[in-house]
């Protein structure tokens, strides 16, 4: 701000214009500077006045500071002085004079620009290095940056007077002891920068003569294969070549590290290494190293290098000398580690894979710390004599033979032979067989020979043992013979019998892998009976058919025991005996008994099973009649069960049994007729409490009811088709009506079938009635009209439950608080008629049903705003618009017409009910709007009541409507803007919509409705080039003026109250009592129909005095309408004591009244507008 009043300032003038003095600032030097430089800036101001006070400007790009006097800056007068300048002096200067005569000032010179750089510092090197020995030559160098001509001054220990040396090098030929010390250096020119900075100083150390130090790792003798570091160690100095020498070899140069890989003998001898700077050489360092022979180790193989799988070997790793070795082996080519550290390498039991070259190295820990690898010992492995075990006869062999085992070795011949069974630990016992050296034989073989053999050899020389070889001897039973009698036991007199021999030959065959050369065997059948086992002989009852023995019309001497066996020529020549079979033969023929499941009555749709009971053998078919024996109606092979299928009542009827087996037919008697009676069957219907559509978590209770007049006890099947694939067509069986699910999930929705159970019956299955679970309950409210109102309207709230309306009651909530008028809710409606003021607030439901009870979530709020006709506390807001901008300030106070003490102002915005914030007593500012304050305000008193609401709308964007807060009156003139954040005035080009159509298409930023109606209440909003504004419902309140109504309701109201005094002062004459007494409302009613008069008793003493008479037009319910307010003046004279018994008292007593009307016409402005009043004033005067 100072830069620009000094910029302005000379064309600021006052009276006859004239040119303020001018000022010029020069700069000494006028070129660029250095730090530590002298600067003089110097101020002309023409015409020249001697009482100029002179004042200095210094800036940059951030801010102008006006320079004071210090240290670093003095003035004189016209000239300020910078002592030794700094980097931060560089910047933009100007100067300006100040006078107490005119001109008072002279206007500010043009700023003069001061450019500082920083001097440069020369930096000191040294060659060859810091750190010298005596008699080296040094050479320190002076550098300074840039080309300039510069002059050097050399300084020691900063003492320029040892140093008489001005070139850029100062060069020490042969270095001594003196000349150790702190070395520095500085530049002078003629011209701009005339001297440098002086450099920091180098410390030269001069040391005695260099002798380098000579180190060997490892130290003591080396051997052969070893690794062996030389280092010759010059220090911390830089810049060496190191030159070394062997023994009396020529001198040569190489690393200050030399390493010799693989030391040999050769290598042996003396060490020596010196240091060498330019033409400098230190002193000698000798140095001694001695290479010893590394051993070699031997391998031995014990007991030969040539070795049989089996046996054990040892192999030995002998190293010369007393060492404390530890052996490492290896085998193959490629070295690979074997194992073990020991010196005797013990193979236990060599097989083939051991085979191979071996080698051996040591190693230990102090010196010589490994050997040289040992020459590889080949071992080489051979298998033993192999033999060979074989049986005579082949396998497998039969109980009761005669069997040889061999055992064959082809080489050598002193073998002595071993034999084993079972297992190579299990030597055969001779005591059961015979052995002759190379041949064991078992004599009668049984099923206990069965087993693994083995044999071997074994001889005193090497190979001392042969391999082990076995076979596997298998010893078979006979095949077995099976005897079966046809029929099954017992038999009847008169049937025939047939008993058959099996003998398992094939599956005999089959359990001894012998069937791929089977061939069916003929064999001979010898048949036995009785317990002596006779054999029986073919005659006329007894026949034979090869395996089958024939006894055709069996007798009670048939009965016993019988017995059967094969014979035949080849290997096995007979089988075992057969198992004895008895039968027992009885006479006469039996009876059936034939029962029915269900023993009772028959549903239809069901099945009733028949069984034929016969305590008899297997074997038998039978065979089932109805209505009558002449026709066989079913037969059931080997099934003594027949159901029968009832579809309706012609199914049953009588029915009977009998059985019967054998070739030809053996029957049975018929048993007795049996009656199967049918009935209809009932269908089972299904209900759902409290609903088909429920919701997660309630309890649902489903029952099956069936229609059935029997006293049998039900039980019930419950079907479900789900959604779930849990419970896809799964089936639930309870024993009671009623199925019960406490709390009902997603998986329980479905179709839903029961039927009814009665034993083995069923009813028919019910119509499906399908569950449907939704997600939680949620209950949403709505209002209707609208929640905007004027008290004295009607508006109900509807609470409805999304996807259900069965069975629900409701509760409703008013800012938390349960409303206990659950009349006015009920069946999810709350009803307000009228509404008053107290009725403001934020409305929430809830919905139950069931037992226990099942809650809905709450509703979303749905707030109610209800204004009063003549507010007594009116909300004032400041900007007076109801749309505002953000970062905007927004006041808003309670204005009480006595008194706007207790009254604070609360809101309600899209998080919750709040006080407005920054409240002090009944004002709240909000200094900076956001759109989180968008929400409705309002007044509220320390006892709840709720004055005055008003929707306060915050935008973000750059454009807003302007419209008041306040509704607008019916007939009165709508004037909208539409208004820009930046200019904060109207906007000249906007186009206005109501409802989403355009309206108007203004160029001056403001629509005019003139005479409003109801008809244009709605949502309005503008739009321009610069953006849209939010939408603002604009309210029409109407307003009712009629004074032909008026004047008729004044007349009719005089008049009723004359009569009615009358009546009171006659009633009260008559009772003779002095009691106060409350009269009713009274209606009269006028041609039009319209009004109805509603008064309150004031009291005054004895006297009964009528005022607030209140016109409510009938047929006008308009929420928005404010009807005509008659008042009326009484004059009331004083009545005159009266006698109890004076009867003519009555007509002393007068009261005059006086009816004066005044009417107060509709007004367009403040919270008061649209009230037509008629005032009445009640006067009490004494009588004459």
């Amino acid at each position: 701000m100072l830069l620009l009043f000094l910029v302005l300032m000379p064309l600021i003038h006052t009276g006859p214009i004239q040119a303020l003095p001018r000022s010029t600032l020069t700069v000494t030097p006028d070129s660029t500077v250095f730090t530590g430089e002298t600067v003089s800036l110097k101020c002309v101001i023409e015409p020249h006045y001697s009482d100029w006070r002179y004042e200095w400007y210094k800036s940059n790009s951030y801010n102008t500071v006006t320079l004071q006097r210090s240290e670093h800056y003095t003035v004189n007068r016209d000239t300020l002085t910078i002592k030794k300048v700094i980097t931060s002096d560089q910047d933009q200067y100007w100067c300006s004079g100040q006078r107490d005569g005119e001109p008072t000032s002279s206007q500010p010179s043009y700023a003069v620009s001061l450019i500082v750089k920083e001097r440069p510092k020369p930096v000191v090197h040294v060659d060859p290095d810091e750190n010298v020995f005596i008699g080296e030559t040094v050479t320190l160098t002076c550098d300074i940056q840039g080309t300039q001509d510069w002059q050097y001054n050399w300084y020691k220990d900063r003492n320029q007077n040892d140093i008489v040396q001005h070139n850029q090098k100062y060069i020490i030929t042969t270095v001594d002891g003196y000349h150790g010390g702190v070395y520095s250096c500085e530049g002078t020119q003629s011209k701009a920068p005339t001297y440098s900075q002086m450099s920091d100083g180098v410390q030269l150390t001069v040391s005695e003569k260099l002798q380098p130090t000579l180190t060997v790792k490892p130290q003591g003798p080396v051997f052969t294969g070893d690794t062996v570091t030389l280092s010759c160690d010059v220090g911390q100095s830089t810049a060496w070549t190191i030159h070394w020498r062997k023994d009396s070899n020529p001198e040569y140069t190489d690393a200050a590290t030399k390493t010799i890989r693989s030391v040999s003998v050769s290598d042996e001898g003396t060490y020596r290494c010196r240091a060498k700077r330019g033409k400098y050489y230190s002193e000698f360092s000798t140095a001694e190293i001695t290479v010893n022979e590394r051993p070699k180790p031997v391998v031995h193989i014990d007991p030969d290098e040539h070795v049989f799988i089996g046996e054990m070997v040892t192999l030995t790793c002998d190293i010369q000398g007393t060492h404390d070795w530890q052996y490492n082996w290896y085998k193959g080519r490629n070295l690979n580690y074997i194992v073990g550290i020991v010196q005797k390498y013990i193979i236990t039991t060599v097989d083939w894979s051991h085979s191979g070259e071996y080698r051996c190295g040591g190693t230990q820990s102090k010196a010589p710390t490994y050997s040289q690898m040992s020459d590889g010992v080949k071992m080489t492995v051979s298998g033993l004599p192999t033999s060979r075990l074989t049986v005579a006869p082949y396998n497998p062999v039969f109980t009761g033979e005669t069997v040889d085992l061999k055992c064959v070795i082809e080489s050598y011949s002193d073998w002595r032979y071993e034999w084993y069974k079972g297992s190579t630990n299990n030597p055969v016992s001779t005591e059961f067989h015979t052995v002759n050296r190379d041949t064991l034989t078992i004599r009668g073989a049984t099923e206990s020979d069965q087993d693994k053999y083995w044999c071997k050899g074994q001889r005193d020389k090497r190979p001392k043992s042969s391999l082990l070889s076995s076979v596997s001897l298998i010893v078979k039973a006979l095949p077995t013979s099976g005897l079966t009698v046809t029929p099954d036991n017992p038999v009847f007199t008169g049937e025939t019998v047939n008993l058959k021999c099996e003998i398992q030959s094939y599956i005999w065959r089959q359990r001894n892998g012998l069937t791929h050369a089977w061939t069916p065997e003929i064999w001979i059948y010898v048949w036995y009976k009785g317990t002596d086992s006779v054999m029986l002989q073919m005659s006329e009852r007894y026949t034979v058919n090869r395996d089958t023995l024939t006894i055709k019309g069996v007798v009670t001497s048939d009965q016993g025991q019988y017995w059967c066996r094969g014979k035949r020529d080849e290997r096995p020549k007979s089988s075992h005996l057969s198992s004895a079979v008895s039968f027992t033969v009885k006479d006469p023929k039996p009876k059936p008994e034939l029962t029915s499941d269900p023993a009772g009555a028959a549903l239809t749709g069901n099945t009733v099973t028949l069984t034929c009971h016969m305590d008899l053998s297997t074997g038998w078919d039978f065979y089932w009649y109805k209505h009558t024996l002449t026709s066989e109606t079913k037969k059931t092979k080997k099934m003594n069960s027949y159901k029968v299928k009832i579809d309706s009542v012609s199914d049953g009827g009588q029915f009977w049994c009998r059985a019967g087996r054998g070739k030809p037919v053996y029957y049975t008697q018929y048993s007795d007729a049996l009656w199967v009676n049918v009935t209809v069957s009932p269908k089972a219907v299904v209900t759902v409490r409290p609903d088909e559509r429920v919701f997660r978590g309630e309890t649902v209770t489903l029952r099956c009811d069936i229609k059935w007049g029997g006293d049998t006890e039900w039980t019930y099947r419950w079907e479900i088709e789900g959604t779930n694939y849990q419970h896809k067509n799964s089936v639930s069986r309870i024993s009671t009506q009623e199925w019960n699910i406490s709390s009902v999930k997603d998986i329980h929705s479905g179709k839903y079938t029961c039927t009814g159970q009665m034993g083995t019956q069923s009813s028919q299955r019910s119509d499906a009635v399908t569950l449907t679970v939704s997600a939680e309950a949620q209950a949403a409210v709505r209002v209707s009209p609208q929640p905007w109102l004027t008290e004295g309207d009607s508006v109900t709230l509807i609470c409805e439950v999304t996807g259900s309306s069965t069975g629900w009651t409701f509760s409703w909530f008013r800012d938390d608080d349960h409303l206990s008028d659950s009349s006015r809710g009920a069946g999810g409606s709350y009803t307000l008629s009228p509404a008053a003021l107290q009725h403001t607030g934020v409305y929430t439901c809830r919905a139950e049903r069931g037992r226990p009870a099942f809650n809905t979530n709450n509703s979303s709020t749905q707030p109610l705003w209800i204004t009063g006709v003549s507010p007594s506390v009116s909300l004032v807001v400041s900007p007076n618009r109801s749309q505002h901008f953000s970062s905007d300030s927004l006041s808003l106070s309670c204005e009480d017409q006595s008194n706007s003490a207790g009254w604070t102002v609360r809101r309600y915005t899209d998080r919750n009910t709040e006080d407005c914030s920054k409240q002090t007593g009944s004002t709240c500012r909000i200094v900076s709007l956001s759109t989180s304050d968008t929400g409705v305000y309002w007044c509220q008193s320390e006892s709840g009541e709720k004055r005055h609401p008003l929707n306060i709308t915050v935008h973000d964007g750059d454009v807003i409507l302007v419209s008041s807060v306040d509704p607008v009156i019916e007939g009165d003139t709508l004037t909208l803007h539409c208004l820009h954040r930046s200019t904060n005035s109207p906007i000249l080009r906007a186009d206005f919509y109501k409802d989403g159509s355009l309206v108007q298409n203004q160029t001056t930023g403001e629509m005019s409705i003139t005479t409003v109606s109801k008809s244009y209440e709605g949502f309005y909003y503008c739009k321009t080039e610069r953006g849209q504004s939010l939408h603002s419902w604009i309210s029409v309140r109407a307003c009712s003026s009629s004074p032909l109504l008026v004047t008729a309701v004044v007349v009719g109201l005089s008049v009723c109250l004359l009569f009615f005094i009358s009546l009171v002062l006659l009633w009260r004459y008559k009772k003779n009592k002095d009691q106060q007494h409350n009269i009713n409302q009274t209606s009269v009613s006028n041609q039009s129909g319209g009004f109805q008069m509603e008064n309150s008793p004031l009291q005054s003493d004895s006297d009964h005095i009528y005022d607030d008479v209140t016109e409510v037009n009938k047929k006008d319910r308009d929420p928005e309408s404010f009807p005509e307010v008659t008042y009326s003046e009484i004059t009331v004279k004083k009545k005159i004591s009266v006698d109890k018994d004076d009867t003519t008292a009555g007509s002393n007593d007068v009261t005059y009244s006086e009816l004066r009307t005044k009417v107060k016409k509709c007004k367009s402005k403040g919270a008061d507008a649209g009230v037509d009043a008629t005032y009445a004033q009640p006067i009490r005067k004494k009588g004459p």
